[in-house]
């Protein structure tokens, strides 16, 4: 069993627009193969939201509007040894047209209805559509 030292800082961003969600499919470990949110780690002295913001424009080439703490995430891997913590925004805005701005790194973008996700999420996708179902303030999907 790995052993990790201390937890590591992560961001992500819930792009929803629609009642679809717009995702990622990761091509290296941590949990490749699965459809996840844009995002990453966390610099030194940068803002969580100041991350995502970064992350989301390296990745997606589009520029975030409004964002809003959605929820927490605590993805810990006993047996890698790694712990990543990291906030989730929710944006329903951004400047710009979704592309792969890394393709070596993901498959996509495809925007995916709320009802019909595909299987394989990566863990902080999960907790962040799991808090869009349980946010009042979100209506229903729609078909």
């Amino acid at each position: 069993m790995a052993t990790g030292t201390e937890p590591r800082a992560g961001c992500g961003a819930a792009i929803v627009a629609d009642g679809r969600i717009l995702l990622l499919r990761r091509l290296r470990e941590p949990e490749a193969g699965h459809w996840g949110l844009a995002g990453g780690k966390i610099d030194l002295f940068e803002t969580a939201e100041a991350a995502m913001r970064r992350e989301v424009a390296e990745e997606l080439g589009i520029v975030v509007g409004a964002a809003e703490l959605l929820c927490f995430v605590d993805q810990i891997d006993r047996s890698a040894g790694t712990h990543w913590v990291a906030p989730v925004y929710l944006v329903r805005s951004f400047t710009g047209s979704p592309r792969n701005v890394e393709p070596d790194k993901h498959e996509g973008p495809v925007w995916f209805a709320l009802d019909a996700l595909p299987d394989r999420l990566t863990t902080p996708t999960r907790v962040a559509v799991a808090a869009l179902a349980g946010a009042p303030r979100f209506p229903a999907a729609r078909g």
